[in-house]
C-alpha cells in the first residue's frame, strides 16, 4: 500500500495542467476531451448502469486470473460490492465515454469486462463496435445480463485468457484499446507486445492502475519509451499512448 501513496505524492509534484503543455495535439487533447465539463445526456445512462449493479445483493463466485484483489478477501462476491470497489469509478467511465467520443472511435477493445461498466462507456458512443474480453465466466455472464438489459448490442462479449484471444484476431485494428486486467509487468507488456499489430496512426493505447505496484511502473516506462510510442501521458491512474507518426516523441505528466 505504501508504493502507491508515495508515487502519487512523486506525482503530485511533477505533474501539470493544460498551461505546461506545449504539443498543439496534446494541449487539443487534454483541453477539449479530458477537461471537457459538458454535461452529456450519456452520462444519465452510465449512472443508471452503475446504479441497476449497485442494486444486485446476489453472490458470484470470482476466478481470478490476474494479480488479485487488494480489497475482497475470497472469491465469492456480492455483484455490487464488486460494483462499488472494484469498477471503474464514475469519473473515470466518464472520462472513458469523453475520450471515445473525442476520438470517433469505431472499433475499441477491452480487456477486462468486469460487470461492464467501462464496456457501456466505450459502447453507448452508437457508432463504436467494441470488443471485450473476460476471464471470468460469472463476471461476464453479469455483464451480459446488464448490457442486454439496456439493450447495448454493439458490443462482443469474449471469455477467456487475454492472450489466447488476442492471438486469434486477423485483419482488424482498433481505434481504442483499454488494457484492465491482470496487473502486472509480464502481462502488461505482453499484451502491448500482442496488440501492436493492431494499431493504426490515430491508435490510444489506456493501461488501468500505473502505479498498482512497482511492476506496474516499470512496464508503464518500459511502454512510454517503446519506439512506436509517440506520445505519451501519465495520468497517474491511467496511462495514454498514441502512436502518431507525425509528432515527436514526448512524455507529459497530467493532472485529471
Amino acid at each position: 500500500m505504501l508504493y502507491p501513496i508515495l508515487s502519487y505524492l512523486k506525482f503530485l509534484l511533477t505533474s501539470t495542467n493544460q498551461h505546461g503543455i506545449h504539443s498543439p495535439f496534446v494541449f487539443d487533447f487534454v483541453t477539449k476531451c479530458l477537461y471537457d465539463t459538458r454535461k452529456y445526456a450519456e452520462y444519465s445512462h452510465l449512472n443508471a448502469y452503475r446504479n441497476s449493479l449497485l442494486k444486485r445483493e446476489e453472490t458470484i463466485l470470482i476466478t481470478d486470473f490476474g494479480t488479485g484483489s487488494k480489497v475482497f478477501k475470497t472469491n465469492k462476491r456480492k455483484v455490487k460490492d464488486i460494483a462499488k470497489h472494484a469498477g471503474i469509478s464514475k469519473k473515470k467511465q466518464h472520462l472513458l465515454f469523453r475520450m471515445a467520443h473525442y476520438l470517433n472511435s469505431k472499433f475499441s477493445l477491452e480487456l477486462g469486462t468486469s460487470l461492464g461498466l467501462a464496456t457501456i462507456a466505450l459502447a453507448i458512443n452508437k457508432n463504436n463496435k467494441v470488443t471485450t474480453v473476460e476471464g471470468c465466466k460469472n463476471t461476464a455472464e453479469v455483464a451480459r445480463k446488464h448490457l442486454d438489459a439496456v439493450e447495448c448490442t454493439s458490443v462482443k462479449i469474449q471469455v477467456g485468457d487475454f492472450e489466447k484471444v488476442i492471438k486469434k484476431f486477423a485483419n482488424t485494428s482498433f481505434d481504442l484499446v483499454y488494457v484492465d486486467g491482470n496487473h502486472n509487468k509480464e502481462s502488461t507488456l505482453n499484451y502491448f507486445e500482442l496488440l501492436l499489430p493492431f494499431v493504426h496512426n490515430e491508435t490510444l493505447f489506456i493501461f488501468d492502475d500505473i502505479y498498482w505496484s512497482k511492476g506496474m511502473t516499470e512496464a508503464w516506462k518500459e511502454i512510454q519509451n517503446h519506439p512506436k510510442v509517440s506520445v505519451s501521458i501519465d495520468a497517474y491512474y491511467w496511462g495514454l499512448v498514441f502512436f502518431r507518426k507525425e509528432q515527436k516523441k514526448e512524455s507529459f505528466t497530467v493532472r485529471l
